[in-house]
């Protein structure tokens, strides 16, 4: 977790809330970079938690000290979890209360917790979420992407064939799309975007609230020359749905030019005519006639050199 440049914030008072903190799990968000990027509740919280499950000790203590807050520590990650949540559930049955933190951000959310918040609930414990920081919602703030709807994807698969299949299940997609990648992956991740999605507009998000963080917009294929490298730090893909809209009922969505992008994205991709006009219409919801129209048209404009 680097620490940004600023000023040092205040130790937490660690004073006691009005009322003790009831037995129960309670998942707590912690910054994603910026460590002022925390909320009073979730001090609070910590403070008075009997155990703070995190996935590195060393990583959640360097939080809690920087806030002059002491607290047992128990690790529980991916290569742990089964053998420590039996624990976990017992110090819950015993009345404890328990705060359940990732190493940045809201945990479940691409971080291990699902099966102890699933097995908590099923054992008829209270769970009670304390909010904050998403890296996911703060890149889908800045790409200048619509956000009125949006799907978030996660990790695409490491290996191209499995990836790739994923991918075109998202095809037909109208809302924005959020992925995580890692840096040795993401110039990969980018192009197949590119290839299956289409060049859609797009947004690189790195090292958000961090001291070197970078936001990238433009197409995908733009971005996707861009990146040649793998950059460092934690990165967020935001993605615009197909053809910029929701179909609705008076037969499709999109502009001439969004259906024109897909049309030539998939001439590209080396698609028939035909090929083209089924995909475009079924993921805008546009006539079949009128896209096929249109693809045969734009066919024609390629020349043969170009088919």
């Amino acid at each position: 977790m680097t620490e940004p440049p600023h000023e040092p914030a205040a130790p937490h008072p660690g004073a006691p809330l009005a009322a003790p903190l009831a037995p129960g799990l309670y998942p707590v968000a912690t910054p994603i970079g910026n460590l002022r990027d925390i909320t009073l509740r979730a001090l609070d919280t910590l403070a008075q938690a009997d155990l703070v499950v995190c996935e590195d000790t060393r990583v959640t203590g360097r939080l809690l000290a920087r806030y002059g807050i002491a607290a047992r520590l128990r690790s529980y990650n991916d290569h742990n979890a089964a053998r420590q949540r039996p624990a976990i559930l017992e110090a819950l049955k015993a009345g404890k209360s328990v705060a359940l933190v990732s190493d940045a951000g809201s945990p479940l959310i691409s971080d291990p917790g699902y099966r102890l918040v699933r097995d908590a609930i099923a054992a008829g414990h209270r769970v009670e979420a304390v909010p904050g920081p998403t890296a996911a919602i703060a890149a889908l703030q800045v790409s200048g992407l619509p956000t009125d709807r949006f799907r978030f994807v996660g990790f695409l698969a490491p290996k191209d064939g499995k990836r790739r299949r994923q991918l075109e299940a998202l095809a037909a997609e109208t809302c924005t799309l959020i992925f995580y990648e890692s840096g040795p992956r993401l110039a990969a991740s980018l192009r197949a975007m590119a290839d299956i999605l289409g060049d859609r507009p797009a947004a690189v998000a790195r090292e958000l609230t961090k001291r070197y963080e970078e936001v990238r917009r433009g197409t995908l294929a733009d971005l996707a020359a861009a990146w040649d490298g793998a950059p460092k730090g934690e990165i967020v893909v935001v993605v615009g749905g197909v053809a910029g809209g929701r179909p609705d009922a008076r037969g499709g969505s999109g502009t001439e030019e969004d259906i024109d992008a897909l049309i030539r994205a998939g001439f590209a991709a080396g698609d028939s005519v035909r090929s083209v006009a089924d995909a475009v219409a079924g993921s805008t919801g546009m006539p079949r006639r009128t896209v096929y129209r249109r693809a045969l048209a734009l066919s024609r404009e390629r020349g043969p050199a170009d088919r």
